[in-house]
């Protein structure tokens, strides 16, 4: 999508002359990584290999794609005050547009207790005028069940809960 390959068959082709550079594992889809040599190519130094966060962070990266790819978008962000431990949250993306930030969060294989912790940690940094403008948040799951869940707790906040579905 990123690259405007076109079709399925077009970017796997695309994929198919890039075997000596990459390296891919199996995870309902083939996922696409670097191999020593691609890194070599590209002079990249971070070394990103097969891993369980995988899925995790297909799922962030669809919503970076359907928000339009914003500069503004940073992953893996802590929020909260100094002071106040309670309040410090770890957002797995944020992005702001017209002065109003866009939280990201994905929920994989979180257990529902954590984002109940995570969501009212939020809540907290809103009450102490952590955001100039309230956040817009933006979830993606896997059920629709975890989308009715998420979408009770955030009960009066504006929230918008997506899940793999939707993208595929």
């Amino acid at each position: 999508m990123l690259h405007r390959l076109g079709s399925d068959r077009n970017a796997q082709r695309v994929l198919k002359n890039m075997d000596d550079y990459i390296s891919h594992f199996r995870d309902t889809e083939n996922i696409y990584y670097l191999n020593k040599e691609g890194r070599e190519r590209v002079n990249a130094k971070k070394i990103l290999k097969k891993t369980t966060q995988a899925r995790h962070y297909i799922m962030r990266n669809d919503l970076y794609i359907a928000h339009g790819c914003p500069s503004t978008w940073r992953n893996e962000m802590k929020l909260g005050i100094k002071e106040d431990k309670s309040t410090h949250v770890v957002c797995d993306a944020i992005f702001q547009t017209n002065e109003r930030y866009h939280i990201i969060e994905v929920d994989h294989t979180q257990k529902m207790t954590k984002n109940r912790a995570k969501v009212e940690r939020y809540r907290k940094l809103m009450k102490y005028g952590i955001f100039e403008k309230p956040p817009k948040f933006i979830w993606i799951t896997t059920t629709e069940l975890r989308r009715k869940q998420l979408l009770e707790l955030h009960e009066g906040l504006d929230v918008k809960v997506f899940t793999v579905r939707d993208f595929h």
